[in-house]
């Protein structure tokens, strides 16, 4: 699965996108951000505040509980703000 970093987490990840390979345990948007935090710890500290890093799985915004089986693609990034 190809994971995407945008903005200021590209930084914190220090990568704009990476192949994982998921364990079987990881079945939910909630769950691979709970297991990238494992292996990028400044990742799980941006994820810790409720609602600072959103999800898009295969181009569409996803919540948490979004399954992430057939899924292509996961992007992270935070929240957007227009003027």
């Amino acid at each position: 699965m190809r994971i995407r970093y945008f903005a200021w987490l590209r930084q914190r990840v220090g990568c704009s996108e990476e192949e994982v390979e998921l364990p079987a345990e990881v079945r939910t948007v909630g769950d691979l951000k709970r297991w990238l935090g494992s292996r990028h710890p400044r990742f799980a500290e941006a994820c810790a505040a409720i609602g600072v890093v959103k999800a898009a799985v295969d181009h569409e915004f996803a919540d948490d509980d979004r399954p992430l089986a057939g899924a292509r693609e996961v992007a992270f990034f935070p929240p957007v703000t227009g003027g």
